[in-house]
């Protein structure tokens, strides 16, 4: 039986993963660390764990999964998001959480003892002071974090 493994990875690494993988987002400017999932010495699974997006959870002991993209093999993305919340513990972090759309069913995160925390409504960065394009989707996002 082949077994995933856990390979640390450059920030440039990851994000070539997430640009030919992620289904609806770029790659990141920024990260604390990031992780791979490997199969027979292949990554088949990138996790990039960085500085929450929020304000309101950017309190320098709370971390989130800004990016995580497979190749589709089976587990990889709850086998990351049990191996990040790991590291991230075990680098003296408080919490993670990560926010995947609305219209996702959070099958993986729920797999790898995750739970939903909160909602958040959808919303663009761009307002009339500052304008922007946005780049990600504006619909609403759920908030998951591990269970304790």
């Amino acid at each position: 039986m082949r077994k995933l493994t856990v390979e640390r990875l450059e920030l440039a690494e990851a994000n070539a993963f997430v640009r030919q993988h992620h289904r609806h987002h770029p790659p990141v400017v920024g990260h604390i660390f990031a992780i791979g999932a490997a199969l027979d010495g292949k990554i088949v699974g990138v996790a990039i764990i960085g500085r929450p997006v929020s304000r309101e959870r950017d309190d320098g002991v709370t971390v989130e999964v800004t990016r995580l993209a497979t190749d589709g093999t089976r587990n990889a993305c709850s086998f990351l998001y049990g191996a990040a919340a790991r590291a991230t513990f075990a680098l003296g972090f408080k919490r993670i959480g990560t926010y995947i759309l609305a219209s996702e069913a959070g099958t993986s995160l729920t797999a790898a003892g995750w739970r939903k925390i909160g909602e958040v409504r959808g919303r663009s960065w761009s307002c009339p002071s500052r304008p922007r394009v946005d780049k990600h989707p504006t619909q609403a996002k759920l908030l998951f974090e591990p269970m304790p």
